[in-house]
């Protein structure tokens, strides 16, 4: 087998990754891969499927939606 380069030595796993495995440990909601374990509402879908007709379709910013951080602040 061809050795990789010697640059792939100092790779680490993803940011992501190790936040699964700290959500895991800690019992958190882990909302950052996307492997949701349940069904999502029927409202949900429905407004999904509304939205992906509209021309605004980007990831959001890292940190994610002010509107939404400040819905789970309120919780």
């Amino acid at each position: 087998m061809q050795a990789l380069s010697d640059r792939t030595r100092d790779f680490t796993d993803s940011v992501i990754r190790r936040m699964t495995r700290i959500s895991n440990r800690c019992g958190a909601v882990n909302l950052s891969q996307g492997f949701p374990d349940f069904t999502p509402p029927e409202e949900i879908l429905k407004r999904l499927s509304e939205v992906a007709y509209e021309d605004f379709n980007q990831y959001s910013i890292t940190w994610g939606a002010a509107t939404l951080r400040e819905a789970i602040a309120r919780k």
